[in-house]
C-alpha cells in the first residue's frame, strides 16, 4: 500500500489549495479513505473522510464550509480543496486508508504528509 500526498505548500490567509493523495497497492475504489493533519506537538486529527461509496464524516467543525474531500476512483486519487484557509490550518496533511469501505476497523495505512502553511 502507498498513499502519496502532494500540493502541501506556503499561502497567504485567505488563499486556496488543492491536496492529492495518489494510492496505489490496494482496491482504492472499496476503501474508505481521508484526510488528517498534525501540528507539532500536537495529536493528529481527523479532517475530512469519504467512504467507498461517497458518503462523507466531517471530524474538524472548524473546516466545515470551507474544506471539501473528494476522490477519483478511476485515477485511484483522493483531493481535499481547501478554501478561505486560516493560520491555525497550518499543519501537517496525511492521508490514511480505512481498512474496510466505512470506518469500522479503522485506518490500517497512512502516507507520507504534506506540509501546509498559511501565514497571516
Amino acid at each position: 500500500v502507498q498513499l502519496q500526498a502532494s500540493g502541501g505548500g506556503l499561502v497567504q490567509a485567505g488563499g486556496s489549495l488543492r491536496l492529492s493523495c495518489q494510492a496505489s497497492g490496494f482496491a482504492f475504489d472499496q476503501h474508505a479513505i481521508g484526510w488528517f493533519r498534525q501540528v507539532p506537538g500536537k495529536r493528529r486529527e481527523g479532517v475530512l473522510c469519504i467512504t467507498s461509496s461517497g458518503t462523507l464524516t466531517y471530524y474538524a467543525d472548524s473546516v466545515k464550509g470551507r474544506f471539501t474531500i473528494s476522490r477519483d476512483n478511476a485515477k485511484n486519487t483522493l483531493y481535499l480543496q481547501m478554501n478561505s484557509l486560516k493560520p491555525e490550518d497550518t499543519a501537517v496533511y496525511y492521508c490514511a486508508k480505512f481498512k474496510s469501505s466505512s470506518w469500522y476497523g479503522g485506518i490500517d495505512s497512512w502516507g507520507k504528509g504534506t506540509l501546509v502553511t498559511v501565514s497571516s
